[in-house]
């Protein structure tokens, strides 16, 4: 992996995406969106994540975080990446009103097989692409371009209309998640 996406500052706030295997439109639905939501609101109240943006597209998750002192981000981010593939695969697998859930499956069945991390399902990809907002410039491109991924997929015409996205608070508006606004 490039040295570009790593996790080197431990008190450094990072741009961080994560996507699911073959970029699968898992979050099509609102109770998948949902259980993301409730893991990281479990992250911020339990494991130290400091979140200053975000966005759930429908194969993939951008946010701004960083770690209170004394938590890792790194290992904040694998938590949850792990415990939401966990949820995720569970919840497909049980609704019963999901119409793709056996070919979900079965993609997620095979990339787990041609990965020796996992032992059945991979949900993620490995990579989170973390970016260090290292200056106000790239704090600003980056917390524009999280907030109009929505309106560039043509989901909404306004970022802030978008439910699922921190840019509601961004506009003076309660969004669904506490946040550390950036300034």
């Amino acid at each position: 992996m490039s040295r570009a996406y790593k996790f080197h500052d431990p008190e450094g706030i990072y741009f961080i995406t994560f996507a699911t295997v073959g970029w699968i439109d898992v979050f099509i639905r609102k109770e998948y969106k949902d259980r993301v939501l409730e893991s990281l609101q479990f992250c911020q109240e339990h494991k130290g994540l400091n979140l200053h943006a975000w966005c759930i597209m429908s194969s993939h998750v951008h946010m701004i975080a960083s770690a209170k002192k004394g938590f890792d981000l790194t290992g904040i981010i694998r938590d949850l990446k792990k415990f939401t593939a966990r949820q995720l695969l569970k919840a497909i697998k049980e609704n019963n009103e999901e119409s793709r859930k056996e070919w979900m499956l079965a993609l997620f069945k095979r990339a787990g097989e041609l990965n020796s991390n996992n032992k059945i399902f991979q949900f993620w990809r490995q990579d989170n692409k973390p970016i260090e907002l290292y200056s106000n410039a790239v704090m600003d491109q980056k917390l524009n371009y999280l907030h109009n991924n929505p309106v560039e997929a043509g989901i909404v015409e306004n970022a802030e209309d978008y439910l699922y996205s921190s840019a509601k608070d961004y506009a003076g508006m309660q969004g669904l998640l506490q946040l550390e606004l950036l300034e």
